[in-house]
C-alpha cells in the first residue's frame, strides 16, 4: 500500500510541477541567452511548442497569446475575434475608444480584467493562473471632456515561459520612473504607433528606446501610412523586420540580440480543417 500511495504522488508531483510557470526576468533583469536562433512562423490552431509562446495579431489591439499548457489570453478585448468558436481563458480590456473594450463580455470568459476602475482610482491585477501571471501597471488617459482620466489606462504584463510580455494598452504620455520600473524589464512589447490618437510618435518611440525590448510588435495603426512612419521613425535604432505574417512563436532562446521591430499582419482567427 505504501508504495502504491508513494507512485500516486510522484505522479500528481510531476502533473503539478508541468504546470509551473517558469520564473522570468521582469524586475530582475537577465544576462542574454546564449545559443539564440530567431523568431518561428507559426498556425494558432497547432500546439505551442515547450517553452514558448505563440502570439497572433487579432485586429487593431488585439492580440491572442497561447501557452503550452493550453491557456489562451486576449488583449484588448472587442467581443469579437473571428468565426473560430474560441472562448479564452482570460482578456483584457481598455476603455479609451469602444475598440478596446466590451461592455458585454461572453460570460463563458473565466477571468475578465478591465484596465480601469471608478473614475481616477484605477485597478490593480495579479491574476496567477500557474503557467502565465497577468499583471498590471495603470497610467492616464485623456477623458472625454478634454481633461485627464488617472489610472485610465492599464499596461498588461503577461509573465509566461520565462518571457515577461507587455501590452502598452491605450498609452497616452510618456511612463513616469515609476511606472517605468512596475514594468520592469519586457521581453516582448505591443505598442500603438498610430502617431495621434494615442500618443505622438516620437514619444512612443522614445518610450521603445527605453524599454528596449527584444521584440516591439506596431499594433494600432489605421493604415500602411502610420505604419509606414513609425518604421521609419525607428529604423535607424531597431531593425525591422515584416515577412507577411500574423502570428508568431517566441522563447527565451528565440529572442533576438538586439532590439527588433516584428510588423505582423492583423487577422481574424477563423477555424482551419
Amino acid at each position: 500500500m505504501r508504495w502504491v500511495v508513494l507512485a500516486v504522488a510522484m505522479v500528481w508531483g510531476a502533473s503539478a510541477a508541468a504546470q509551473e510557470r517558469r520564473p522570468s526576468h521582469c524586475i530582475a533583469l537577465a544576462d542574454a541567452a546564449p545559443g539564440i536562433e530567431y523568431l518561428h512562423k507559426a498556425n494558432w490552431q497547432d500546439p505551442v511548442p515547450d517553452y514558448s509562446v505563440r502570439l497572433s495579431y487579432i485586429a487593431h489591439a488585439s492580440f491572442l497569446l497561447q501557452t503550452p499548457g493550453g491557456i489562451t489570453a486576449v488583449t484588448d478585448f472587442t467581443g469579437f475575434i473571428g468565426s473560430a468558436p474560441l472562448i479564452p481563458d482570460v482578456v483584457t480590456m481598455n476603455h479609451a475608444h469602444e475598440t478596446h473594450w466590451t461592455a458585454h463580455p461572453d460570460p463563458a470568459i473565466p477571468h475578465v480584467l478591465p484596465g480601469w476602475g471608478p473614475f481616477g482610482e484605477g485597478i490593480e491585477h495579479h491574476l496567477d493562473l500557474g503557467e502565465m501571471l497577468i499583471r498590471n501597471v495603470s497610467t492616464d488617459i485623456r477623458s472625454s471632456f478634454a481633461g485627464v482620466e488617472e489610472k485610465g489606462n492599464s499596461i498588461f504584463v503577461f509573465e509566461v515561459e520565462g518571457l515577461c510580455i507587455g501590452h502598452l494598452g491605450h498609452l497616452h504620455h510618456v511612463p513616469t520612473e515609476a511606472q517605468f520600473a512596475a514594468l520592469g524589464r519586457l521581453d516582448v512589447v505591443m505598442a500603438a504607433v498610430d502617431g495621434g490618437t494615442t500618443m505622438p510618435l516620437p514619444d512612443m518611440i522614445k518610450v521603445l528606446k527605453r524599454l528596449k525590448s527584444s521584440i516591439i510588435i506596431p499594433m494600432h495603426w489605421f493604415s500602411t501610412y502610420s505604419l509606414g512612419a513609425f518604421t521609419v521613425g525607428i529604423q535607424d535604432e531597431f531593425p525591422v523586420q515584416r515577412d507577411g505574417v500574423s502570428e508568431i512563436e517566441v522563447s527565451l532562446r528565440t529572442l533576438p540580440d538586439r532590439p527588433t521591430v516584428v510588423v505582423l499582419e492583423p487577422q481574424y482567427l477563423i477555424e482551419q480543417e
